[in-house]
Formats: structure tokens, sequence, C-alpha cells
């Protein structure tokens, strides 16, 4: 039987008990659900006169309760993410995710996703106020030319390094490097037999963590050398140009390397090496390096290290020189406050061609602080004092050097530095216009690095 509902002044909802077996209390439940919604449809076409609705008796089920619950839900969900949607706009708007985009916010289980890559150059204009002839700066280790833009090194980096805890203990590292810098490093057939076939190869190792004690870890191939405060990438130094000491001391090494966390304070370290600025050896001994890392406080590391081995070429002899090179250096760097750090670098270093020969002997001091006013902008000051026998600069002499370095980081990837730097010595030994030869030597010069990539830190 057909009945024809029109809306009222008031509806009478009786209460109801729900009662009886599961599926009698699901009708019971079908039938209050069904009246409400038939109240509400009419209320709802109140202001359409003359619109009728027909009430048609009809089984309800459990499956009728069901879609009715699945439709209700379906509507909240949409009014949420409307809801949603809205705040997001109006606070902060995002693009729509691509693939791309999409890829970038899930995690990476690619077996690349912990590789680092790095890639970096440095440019620099340099100005001698002594106007050498040849435009040569004497004891520079890259910046070694004035009144021209130079390129002092492009450099490319990948880095796997070992991470234990996530189950992989191999790891890999490769540098290549080109410019002026491979030619004072890597370029000099006085220590490399045959130096064009690894010019362009600053760094290649692979390393293998042992599971003895913290973690043994153990290094193949050419690294650079911890000897000394300064690094190969100017980006990581106080200072544009390199220090006396640096230029001085060992670039790198061939061979293996092995380190040792004692404590979370201590780690020792031994490496048996063809020898300094080696790749391939030009004798038939082999050199040592030992060094303790101490990290007593998080704002304090300090390295000290002792190395000797027979650096003179036999020439393919029998009987070749058999003397002895030897470095002590202890170096380190303190977080003295925020915004202060200071560093240090001491070395002792003897030289003979012959066992028994009167030694050679360097001794030198540096003394390294930056100030970081603002995130952008910094200064820093590098002094250093060499007494040198003739090791380093083949004549005996007093050499002393300060630089001053204002930095300005525009971005993460592009840094500026300004800088002046003045050399002196207790004799004649910079080159000036006309061949004279003057006791000191001012230079200046723009420096500018970039770098790009998703390595991090120091490199």
């Amino acid at each position: 039987m057909t009945t024809y509902l029109t809306p009222q002044r008031e509806y009478d909802v009786q209460a109801r008990r729900i009662t009886g077996t599961h599926a009698e209390k699901l009708e019971q439940l079908d039938a209050a659900i069904q009246e409400l919604l038939d109240i509400k449809v009419l209320e709802c076409a109140s202001d359409r006169p003359g619109v009728q609705f027909v009430a048609v008796p009809r089984q309800r089920s459990h499956a009728f309760a069901m879609t009715v619950t699945v439709l209700a839900l379906l509507v909240l969900l949409v009014l949420l993410l409307g809801v949603r949607t809205s705040h997001a706009q109006t606070t902060d708007p995002q693009p729509p995710q691509t693939p791309a985009t999409a890829a970038q916010t899930t995690p990476d289980d690619s077996p690349f996703a912990h590789i680092k890559f790095g890639a970096t150059f440095e440019g620099f204009y340099e100005y001698d106020a002594n106007h050498p002839d040849d435009r040569v700066i004497p004891l520079r280790a890259y910046d070694t030319r004035a009144n021209v833009f130079g390129m002092q090194q492009a450099a490319f980096v990948i880095d796997d390094a070992p991470d234990v805890d996530k189950g992989r203990r191999y790891g890999m590292r490769l540098d290549f490097q080109f410019g002026q810098a491979i030619s004072v490093l890597q370029g000099n057939p006085s220590n490399e037999p045959r130096p064009e076939l690894y010019r362009n190869v600053w760094q290649a190792y692979g390393t293998y963590i042992f599971p003895v004690g913290k973690g043994l870890q153990v290094d193949f191939g050419k690294f650079a050398s911890n000897l000394g405060y300064e690094t190969n990438y100017a980006k990581d130094n106080f200072n544009f140009s390199r220090a006396y000491l640096f230029n001085f001391l060992p670039y790198y090494h061939t061979g293996f390397r092995t380190s040792l966390p004692l404590s979370d304070k201590v780690t020792v370290m031994y490496m048996l090496t063809n020898g300094i600025q080696q790749t391939e050896d030009f004798n038939n001994f082999k050199s040592n390096h030992f060094t303790v890392i101490l990290k007593p406080v998080p704002a304090f590391t300090w390295n000290t290290s002792y190395y000797f081995g027979q650096e003179q070429p036999d020439n393919s002899l029998p009987n070749g020189p058999d003397g002895w090179f030897r470095v002590f250096d202890t170096n380190g760097t303190i977080a003295a406050t925020r915004k202060l750090a200071l560093g240090f670098d001491v070395t002792h270093t003897t030289n003979e061609v012959h066992s028994g020969d009167e030694s050679l002997a360097l001794d030198g001091v540096g003394a390294y602080a930056r100030y970081q006013f603002t995130t952008p902008a910094s200064v820093s000051l590098r002094y250093e004092h060499l007494a040198d026998d003739g090791l380093f600069s083949r004549v005996k002499q007093t050499l002393q050097e300060v630089t001053f370095t204002a930095e300005h980081k525009f971005a993460e990837g592009f840094l500026v530095r300004g800088e002046f730097r003045r050399d002196w010595s207790d004799t004649g030994f910079f080159p000036a216009h006309g061949g004279r030869v003057l006791d000191h030597q001012n230079t200046a010069l723009v420096g500018m690095v970039w770098w790009i990539g998703n390595k991090t830190g120091g490199w």
C-alpha cells in the first residue's frame, strides 16, 4: 500500500528498545535509521511546495545498513580531506607531486643511496707587490703565479663510507684533481717515478672495518697525509692560500692505513706506505707512520704523529742512499666559543741523504684563528715561523708569514675570500722586478670557491 507524506509541524519519534537476536537487532536498527532519514528528506524539501515523496515498503537487511554506513564514512572522509587541503593551501602551498618528487619523499632503498658525491672549483687573482719578472711566487703550494687569473684546482669526489650499524663494513673513496694543484702535489718526477699515470688521482682507497674492539678500520690505496693542520680543499681551511707547513709536509701516501678507536676519546693509527708523495716507490724501503688522536672534550681535537722512512731515490742501483727522513708533528683544533675557533701546528723534521750524514732540520710553528661574525661573514688570521736549515727553501733562513683573510659565504656552495699576506725572511730571498731579491713579499688576492653535491662536512 502506498502512502503520500508531507512535512509536519512536529514529529513523534518513539523511543525504541533494541533487543532480540543479532539479526533482529540489526533489523530494528535499520527501521530506526530509515525513519529518521525519511524525516530529514521531508524537511529538506519543505521549501519546494508540490513535491511529494512516496514511501514504498521494502525489506531492510544488514546489507542495507552496511551500505548506509559506508556512504556516511565516505562523505566524512571527503569532508575531512577537503578541510585539510583547504588549510594546506592557505598556509603553505605545495605543487602537486610528480613521480620524481614523490620518489624524493620516500625512503630510498637504492644500493647507491649511501654514496656521496662532491665537486669543487677554486679560482683566484693575486697581486704581488714585488712584481717578479716571471710572475712566480716562491714557496707557495697552489697560488704560485701573480697577475694571472688562476685555476687553483677543480676536483671531483666519490665517497662511500662504511656503516657498520647498517651492516656495511666496506667502503671506498675516489678524489680526482685537475689544475695548478696537481703540478705541485703529484707532478714532480723527483718523487714520482711515473707521475703521468697518477697525476689526476688525488685519493683512491678502499676500506674495510674488521670486528676487532670498537672496529679496526683498514684502508688500502692512496690517501691524503694527516701530517699538518690544513687540508687540500680550500673550503675546509681558514685561509685561501696554503701555509708554508702545508707546502713543506707530506701531501699523500700510498699503502696501508689502519685505525682503531680505544675509546670515545682515544684513537690510534698506523700506516705502512711507499713514502712521501710516492704513488710508486723509488726505493725498496717502506715507511712507517704512527698517530694518536685525542679528543678529551668535544671542543678539542689533538693529533700527534711520528713518521720515519728512507726518502731518497735509489736510481735503480743496488746500494742507493740509506739516509732517514723523520717527522714529528702535533696539531689540534679548539672550538673556544660558538664563534671563535683556534688551531695550532708544531713540527720538527730532519733529513739525511746517507746514514751518518749531518742532518738538515726544520722547526716550524703555525697558529690559526677564525672568528664567525655572522652566518655568512668571518675573518681569519694565520701566523707561521720556520727555522729552516735549507730543507724546505734550499736556503738556510728563518721564514715568517702572516695572513689575514675576510670571507663572505653567499650560499652553502659558494664563498669569496679577500686575503692579504706578508712573507719575510732574515735574508734576501723573494724575487722582485728587475732581478732584485728582497727580504719580504706582500701579496693580495681574491679567491672564489664553489662546491656542489650531497657530500657534506669536511672533505
